[in-house]
């Protein structure tokens, strides 16, 4: 195999992913046009803004999970660049999704700073692990409605692989929040910065389905959504384009009730609304692009 395709064989897998999603996207909205028109006459600026403001609201709480994870592992950071690197994670994460990571924005910012890089690393881990623990604990929403709309499929979903992952996810949680055990104050703090992150993100996509015609009571939506969270976490796309708008769009055309066409505009909706919130990065990340470039050997 040439040595180039081989180190780049799983970028290149992902390209494939992110076009295959993309084009399954496109070909439900163009196949359903008419329809799709339809529910965009409907939207009103007032509901997007207001989803929009709500975006804003989960990412200013993920700022706050961060910098109490952070300063309770005795790193005195400001919030103020804690709000900075947050930012400017989720803007690398959003628009730089083949050469840095978000994550990797936000510890390069913090060991800038001058503070320590094993507990910063240990904070990162902490803040996904969190975050995706507040998710597993909305998840038996999603799978209730799969059990009610596929029983067979979705016992042997949970039979064959939720255990070994459950088990999977506990130990490596445990690892990870060693040093945050030992204040569990400050852990519970962190998730419920989680939940509040959740809550705004949930009823921001809540008011875009409603915008656009569809009708889906909240609980369905958190759900449903905390169910696309996980399989969008697979690795077949870059960063997930593609295949978290086909996840989501799926899931709620299949298990909600939400016509296609609305589905696959929420979903592209919610994208969009993410990446725009992830906009104010965009002031800081060319310093701290530039402080690593110079690390560099």
């Amino acid at each position: 195999m040439n040595p180039w395709l081989k180190t780049n064989r799983t970028l290149l897998l992902r390209l494939l992913g992110t076009l295959l999603s993309g084009g399954l996207i496109i070909a439900l909205l163009a196949w359903n046009w008419a329809d799709v028109v339809t529910a965009l006459r409907q939207v009103s600026p007032l509901k997007l803004l207001a989803a929009f403001a709500l975006v804003m609201c989960s990412r200013l709480f993920t700022v706050a999970r961060w910098h109490t994870l952070l300063r309770s592992g005795g790193i005195p950071i400001r919030l103020r660049d804690t709000l900075a690197l947050t930012f400017t994670g989720l803007f690398a994460s959003n628009f730089l999704p083949t050469t840095v990571g978000g994550d990797v924005v936000r510890l390069a910012g913090t060991i800038q700073l001058g503070y320590d890089r094993a507990i910063c690393l240990a904070s990162l881990a902490a803040d996904r692990l969190v975050n995706m623990a507040g998710m597993t604990l909305a998840a038996p929403l999603g799978l209730y409605q799969l059990l009610q709309a596929a029983p067979l499929a979705a016992q042997s979903l949970s039979l064959a692989g939720l255990w070994q992952k459950g088990l999977s996810f506990t130990r490596r949680t445990l690892a990870s929040l060693t040093l945050w055990l030992k204040q569990p104050l400050a852990l519970l703090l962190a998730l419920f910065f989680a939940f509040a992150h959740m809550v705004c993100m949930f009823s921001a996509n809540y008011i875009i389905i409603h915008a656009l015609g569809g009708d889906l009571p909240l609980w369905r939506v958190v759900g449903l959504f905390s169910l696309g969270y996980f399989v969008g976490l697979l690795p077949i796309s870059v960063n997930g384009y593609g295949w978290q708008e086909l996840t989501t769009s799926t899931l709620l055309a299949s298990f909600g009730g939400v016509p296609v066409s609305v589905s696959a505009i929420v979903a592209i909706f919610h994208r969009l609304l993410m990446m725009s919130a992830s906009l104010p990065g965009a002031i800081s990340l060319p310093g701290i692009m530039a402080k690593m470039d110079k690390s560099q050997p």
